[in-house]
């Protein structure tokens, strides 16, 4: 048994080397270059040394001891992520500081969308200008190859990573050992590198270099790209595996690399072109460029298949509208495909490429998001550490103190890029920002119309028990998202058909804030009267909800439905813009262009389409 458990680790942390690493991993590729060349540091041994020390101590404080340590341990049920996180935050606080944290998960999350466009971008196009090295007269190759490996990646994301996935671990294991291996070669012959180890050289080169020091830090946050994977893949690989793939091969990698480029600076300085591929031996320059396109693939499809997972945590603590959700994986609840969200991201991709052209270009559009992200992370961290873990207030703020310095810091030097392209993912985040809050806000205001209109819901019920309408036979199963009013759809029937079923069903489907919800606690079933019952279903935000599936469950509690003698009614709400106070009215258009473009209720919740009746209701926000 032992055997087995040790074997299944293994197997775990190989998986996570693949999925939770490939962006990071691929930060060497172009992270030494931007340093020096994007505020034109001279690269003399002191310069060389200072930055080291900075990129280096960045993973040690960031990684190794922000997300490793301490912000691992904030799991969801053991799920992680910025979404997970905010419903961890707001679970336990008051309602007053509830919408607060709200603000900031969801400001959170739409960043990590600037991210998951700006991430193939970058990560594929320095990837394919390892070409240029190997020769000069390949530059006009880079754009094509980049974007035809991108259209290639997002073309077959609907077949799912599942096979693919088996291959990344491997993959970034030769990746990480090979990067390591390569910077070894070269700190063995220049040892004189490590002194970069040494903190002290990262102080004087601030002290030397002043403002322009603070600004090289919006380079330096570049070797950190990635790190809020490791949160928010946890649900995936568990700690352990995550903990111990960073600790045995990720970092060791990393660092030998930097500091090998480093090495090869300072015999070299004419290096700083592409240091990265420049350490390969000629006869190793192609097999490198090959596995950096794999490898850069992988932190691709990493931060996509990110996306996927967030939109669909978004859809069920409802941000969102209602997508389609395609599982790929008969094994791995995880692993899911969303077409709008896919093609979607392979349009903005595509236009980012095009448009910046270049790794250096795109540099600057990059660290904005990944900052914005870890200082949001940062603040919430401190939530659950003070309410949910208890605490004691000098603890909570001394430690999200120390880490809120270090994010403003890389968050703040990335100023300075907004007008080359860090405008890029901001604009990105508060477009998305507006979306999730819009249809969160709309959807609000939308129930509270509903139940203004809507009759008292046990009156309703004694009246028809003691005037019953005429009667027909089966079931008639009412989906209503309130527990509380009769449903639009049953007053309509009654309205139109002047019939009843012989048995009614009211049926709730709710999404906690938790990921999963166990079966013991997935149903409740309540006799309202002799021909009324009640029906709650309850999934987490990492669940699909399935109809048909509360139906079996039902059947096992003693409540049989006869799913041929059963039918589904839903109401359809006509919404009507107003100037009533609530939202502005091109806020309201909005939201009612959102509502017509959701997947149907039905498609969505998997009701069978041959038993549902749609009853219409006009609405006025």
């Amino acid at each position: 048994m032992q055997e087995q458990n040790k074997q299944a680790m293994a197997g775990l942390t190989l998986a996570a080397l693949g999925v939770v690493y490939g962006d990071i991993g691929t930060s060497p590729l172009y992270t030494l270059r931007e340093c020096f060349t994007g505020q034109n540091i001279p690269t003399t041994p002191d310069n060389i040394f200072g930055i080291l020390s900075l990129i280096f101590w960045s993973l040690i404080f960031v990684v190794s001891i922000k997300y490793v340590a301490f912000i691992l341990r904030a799991d969801n049920r053991g799920e992680g992520g910025i979404m997970a996180l905010m419903a961890l935050a707001r679970h336990y606080t008051t309602h007053a500081a509830r919408w607060k944290i709200v603000l900031l998960g969801l400001f959170g999350a739409a960043l990590f969308y600037g991210d998951a466009i700006i991430t193939p971008a970058i990560s594929v196009l320095s990837a394919a200008e390892g070409m240029e090295v190997l020769s000069p007269q390949m530059q006009t190759w880079v754009l094509p190859v980049a974007v035809t490996v991108l259209l290639g990646l997002f073309l077959l994301q609907r077949f799912g990573t599942a096979k693919v996935g088996m291959m990344f671990g491997p993959v970034m294991m030769v990746w990480f050992a090979t990067i390591g291996l390569m910077g070894l070669k070269e700190i063995l012959v220049t040892p004189a590198v490590l002194h970069g180890l040494n903190p002290v050289y990262a102080v004087l080169f601030i002290q030397q270099h002043g403002f322009h020091a603070f600004l090289t830090l919006g380079s330096v946050v570049l070797a950190l790209t990635g790190a809020e994977a490791l949160y928010a893949d946890m649900g995936h690989f568990g700690k352990t595996p995550i903990r111990r793939a960073w600790f045995a091969l990720v970092l060791p990698g990393l660092a030998l690399n930097y500091f090998g480029q480093g090495a090869l600076l300072m015999r070299d300085p004419s290096a700083i072109k592409n240091p990265f591929f420049i350490l390969a031996p000629d006869w190793g320059l192609v097999p490198l460029i090959v596995l950096a396109t794999l490898a850069t693939v992988i932190a691709s499809q990493a931060v996509i298949s990110g996306a996927y997972s967030l939109s669909r945590q978004a859809i069920q603590l409802g941000y969102s509208p209602r997508m389609e959700v395609q599982h790929t994986s008969a094994q791995e609840i995880g692993q899911i495909y969303m077409p709008f969200i896919n093609w979607l991201l392979m349009i903005a991709v595509l236009i980012v490429v095009l448009t910046f052209r270049s790794s250096d270009s795109l540099a600057a559009a990059y660290g904005i998001a990944v900052t914005g992200t870890m200082l949001i992370t940062t603040l919430l961290f401190f939530v659950v550490a003070r309410v949910n873990w208890r605490w004691p207030l000098p603890l909570a703020l001394g430690i999200t103190l120390v880490f809120g310095i270090i994010d403003l810091a890389f968050f703040s030097a990335n100023f300075h890029k907004i007008a080359d392209g860090g405008w890029l993912p901001l604009a990105m985040g508060a477009v998305i920002f507006l979306l999730m809050s819009t249809w969160k806000r709309g959807r609000e205001l939308l129930f509270n119309r509903l139940r203004e209109q809507a009759l008292p819901l046990d009156g309703f019920i004694e009246n028809l028990e003691a005037f019953p309408p005429a009667r027909v036979q089966g079931t008639a199963v009412f989906l209503t998202s309130t527990l509380h009013g009769v449903p639009h759809a049953l007053l309509h029937n009654l309205k139109h058909n002047k019939v009843l079923h012989e048995r009614v069903v009211l049926m709730t489907v709710r999404t906690e804030d938790v990921p999963y919800i166990s079966d013991e606690d997935r149903l409740d079933i309540v006799q309202m009267s002799a021909s009324f019952w009640r029906v709650v279903a309850r999934y987490g935000f990492k669940e699909d909800p399935n109809v048909l599936q509360v139906i079996e469950m039902c059947a096992k509690e003693g409540f049989e439905m006869e799913l041929m003698d059963t039918s589904f009614f839903l109401s359809r709400e006509t919404i009507v813009p107003t100037d009533h106070p609530g939202m502005a009215l091109w806020r309201e258009k909005l939201f009612v262009w959102m509502s017509k473009n959701a997947l149907r209720a039905t498609d969505f919740f998997q009701v069978p389409t041959n038993r549902v009746v749609e009853l219409g209701a006009q609405v006025e926000l």
